[in-house]
């Protein structure tokens, strides 16, 4: 749903509690919401922007991929992979037991050519996937295991913020993560997730994993040779199994994603756009661009789960 303002020129604060009922009208009921046309439109007001709903702004704990803080008050950088690579839908964090229900996304510069940021109706992911699938995912769970500090992913001082290993160690004990410290400077962590999710407050239940990304099968085969010559199995930057440790058959994937491919909205940004999702109903993606692009995320309102039970 795209919201505009009623006159050209208008700013998006001018407009704030009609706004803050549209999304509180609509949000669950869409997924999502962008807002377009809005004078006056930079990272601060944004911030502000996203601010306004109710819930401070998250920090990136726990993250997948690089990016970078752009201000103090919780706004990041979109996921800093090359240009040219795409970046398959998924929801936020989908990976952990924690995650935001609300994320942002500002297009300060829209790219020359491509970038745009594709979405996904979770619940009609949901409803796509083979019923055989589901079931095995939702009652069998997702075991990520992770390994950082070996120069093919993101170190772990970066992933959790820190440099102090007891900090991790606590951060880990409280999330039911399984941790091991490799050598000088390498840590693994395994960790038992869900496959489906329910939303907490409208009781849909969604497709919430990302085992399609953590899965070898996301490499291409000469990636997937050359990593496992170089580390082995067990030593992968990531990977993913069902919840018992047995592997998960990349035809699997493939039709996951393949479902995932049916279900994709793309729209073009404009300058000065303002997506805002509920995570756990729509996922999102980026596609690979020419030019100089700007789009930055916020996430707020922290939701998680026990772990897998």
């Amino acid at each position: 749903m795209r919201v505009s303002p009623l006159q050209v020129g208008q700013g998006l604060h001018e407009h704030l509690p009609t706004l803050q009922q549209l999304v509180a009208e609509h949000l669950e009921v869409s997924g999502g919401l962008l807002f377009s046309g809005f004078a006056d439109i930079d990272v601060a007001s944004f911030q502000q922007f996203a601010a306004s709903f109710g819930h401070p702004l998250l920090s990136y704990e726990f993250g997948s991929t690089p990016r970078s803080r752009v201000s103090a008050g919780g706004v990041y950088t979109s996921t800093e992979f090359p240009a040219h690579r795409p970046i398959p839908l998924h929801n936020e964090q989908a990976y952990t037991t924690e995650w935001p229900l609300r994320i942002w996304f500002y297009c300060a510069q829209a790219a020359e050519q491509g970038g745009e940021t594709p979405i996904a109706d979770s619940r009609e992911v949901f409803r796509r996937i083979d019923p055989a699938i589901r079931q095995r995912f939702a009652e069998r769970g997702l075991l990520y295991v992770r390994n950082y500090g070996n120069g093919l992913d993101l170190p772990w001082q970066q992933v959790f913020n820190t440099e102090d290993r007891q900090l991790v160690e606590q951060y880990c004990r409280a999330r039911r993560i399984d941790f091991e410290w490799l050598g000088d400077d390498e840590l693994r962590t395994r960790q038992l997730c869900q496959g489906v999710a329910q939303h907490p407050r409208t009781g849909d239940w969604v497709w919430f994993n990302q085992a399609h990304l953590f899965h070898l099968s996301a490499l291409d085969a000469d990636t997937q040779e050359v990593l496992i010559d170089a580390v082995g199995l067990e030593g992968l930057p990531r990977n993913v199994y069902f919840g018992d440790g047995t592997p998960i058959e990349a035809s699997l994937l493939d039709e996951v994603r393949g479902v995932l491919d049916a279900c994709t909205i793309r729209f073009p940004w404009r300058d000065g756009d303002i997506l805002m999702l509920d995570n756990m109903l729509t996922a999102h993606a980026r596609d690979p661009f020419k030019g100089p692009r700007k789009v930055v995320v916020a996430m707020a309102e922290a939701y998680g789960q026990e772990g897998f039970q």
